[in-house]
C-alpha cells in the first residue's frame, strides 16, 4: 500500500488537533506516514500522539533550518520526500503556513494542487468550495502526486494505536529557501476558548450587534456551549472584536459541527468562511437575510431577545 504523507501540524512539537484528523483520512487513502518538522529536541513531544493516530511511518526533520524559516525549507523537505518515497498524495491542514508550504511543494514537484477539500473518498476525488463558497464541486488531481488542503473539522480524528517506523531525513535546505528568516515569536493571549480554526462550536457575531459591548451575548452563548468565537468582517472592520476572529474569505475559514451566527446577513464573503459546517443555524431579524438561504435553522427575532433566552435555556439543561 502506497503512502500518503501527512504534514504533523504542531506547536513546539505538541500536536494539534487537525494532525489526528488528517491521519484518520490518510487511514482512508494509503498507509499515513506523517512528516514532523521542528527544532532539534521537538519531537519527542510528538510521538506518542502521533503513534495513537495511526501513523504507520515517521519521517523526522529535527533542525534549525526548517525551524527558523518560514515555510520554504519545509517545502523542500515535502519535495525531497515525494521523490524518494512515492506517496500516492500529500496532506496539509488549511492553515495559513501549510496553505503556503503546500503550494510550494506543488510547484516544486510539478504536482496538482486541491485547495480547501471538505471531503476525499478513496480514489483522491475531492470535494471543495469554489467561487466563495457558493458553489461545491468535486475535483481530482491528473498530474503529479496530488497535493490537498484540507479544511480542519473536515474528518473526526479515530485514533488506532501502532508503532510507527521513524526515519530521520538527512537534507541540506537551500539557501533560496532561508531567504525569510523568524525573528521572534510573540505567544498569543489565550482566552481559555478553543481555538477558532479547530472548534467543534463556533458561536459569530456581526453587524447586527450594533456596538462592541454587545459582544458579551455572543461571548456567553459560545462559553456556554465551550465554543468558540467568531466575528464576520463588518463586526472586525468597525472594531467590535478583534481581526484574528473574522471569519470569512479574508479572515479564518471554519468548519464546525455547529456554526451560530447571531446579527449576520450572510453576504458571501461571510459565507465563503463557514459554509461548509456541519449545521448552521442564523439569528437575524431580517426574514430576508441571505444566510437563511443555506442555514439549517433560522431564528427571525431581536437577537437581543433570542440570544440571552437561548443561553439561559441551554444552561438550564446543562444544569
Amino acid at each position: 500500500m502506497a503512502e500518503v504523507l501527512v504534514l504533523v501540524e504542531h506547536a513546539d512539537g505538541e500536536p494539534k488537533k487537525v494532525t489526528g484528523e488528517l491521519l484518520t483520512l490518510a487511514r482512508e487513502l494509503g498507509e499515513p506516514a506523517a512528516v514532523f518538522t521542528g527544532a532539534p529536541g521537538t519531537y519527542a513531544k510528538a510521538k506518542a500522539y502521533l503513534a495513537e493516530y495511526g501513523a504507520a511511518k515517521v519521517y523526522v526533520v529535527e533542525s534549525d533550518d526548517v525551524a527558523e524559516y518560514v515555510g520554504a525549507p519545509i517545502a523542500e523537505v515535502l519535495a525531497k520526500l515525494v521523490g524518494d518515497a512515492a506517496p500516492t498524495a500529500v496532506l496539509v491542514a488549511a492553515t495559513a503556513d501549510s496553505r503556503e508550504i503546500a503550494a510550494r511543494t506543488a510547484a516544486k514537484t510539478d504536482s496538482g494542487l486541491i485547495w480547501d477539500a471538505v471531503a476525499v473518498t478513496g480514489d483522491l476525488v475531492a470535494t471543495q468550495g469554489v467561487f466563495g463558497g457558493s458553489t461545491i464541486v468535486q475535483s481530482k488531481v491528473t498530474k503529479g502526486t496530488p497535493v490537498i488542503v484540507v479544511r480542519p473539522n473536515s474528518t473526526a480524528p479515530v485514533a488506532a494505536p501502532g508503532s510507527p517506523a521513524e526515519v530521520t531525513v538527512d537534507i541540506a535546505i537551500s539557501d533560496v529557501a532561508k531567504s525569510a528568516k523568524i525573528v521572534d515569536r510573540v505567544a498569543e493571549a489565550k482566552s481559555g476558548r478553543p481555538d477558532l480554526t479547530e472548534a467543534q462550536v463556533v458561536v459569530s457575531g456581526g453587524r447586527g450587534l450594533g456596538a462592541a459591548e454587545h459582544f458579551a451575548l455572543v461571548e456567553k452563548l459560545a462559553d456556554t456551549l465551550g465554543a468558540a468565537v467568531g466575528a464576520s468582517r463588518a463586526a472586525t472592520d468597525a472594531g467590535w472584536y478583534p481581526h484574528q476572529n473574522q471569519v470569512g474569505q479574508t479572515g479564518k475559514t471554519v468548519s464546525p459541527q455547529l456554526y451560530i451566527a447571531v446579527g449576520i446577513s450572510g453576504a458571501i464573503q461571510h459565507r465563503a468562511g463557514m459554509q461548509t459546517s456541519k449545521t448552521i443555524v442564523a439569528i437575524n431579524k431580517d426574514p430576508e437575510a441571505p444566510i437563511f438561504e443555506f442555514a439549517d435553522y433560522g431564528l427571525v427575532g431581536d437577537l437581543f431577545n433570542v440570544v440571552p433566552q437561548l443561553t439561559d435555556e441551554i444552561e438550564k439543561r446543562k444544569g
